[in-house]
């Protein structure tokens, strides 16, 4: 069916309906794209912030973490009261 037989047997409104109706599909897909973009950019920041977290947190500490009572032998741990 052509474009022309579109518009005898359905009018002009629903014609200019239709092209209405692509015309919105391409629209918000064309907006979608830099979102999207936004997203994975946003995406790539975060798991790197995420890595430098977690290697900050999982560092070994090279100074004592209580300065008052600083162990001088590393081998002194705490005794395990659930063993």
């Amino acid at each position: 069916m052509s474009t022309f037989d579109v518009l005898q047997r359905y009018g002009t409104a629903a014609l200019l309906r239709f092209a209405g109706a692509i015309f919105l599909f391409l629209v918000l897909h064309l907006v979608r794209i830099p979102l999207v973009l936004l997203a994975r950019i946003l995406e790539g920041v975060m798991r790197r912030v995420d890595g430098y977290a977690t290697r900050q947190a999982s560092a070994r500490n090279p100074r004592p973490v209580n300065q008052f009572f600083a162990h001088t032998n590393e081998s002194r741990e705490a005794p395990n009261v659930y063993a």
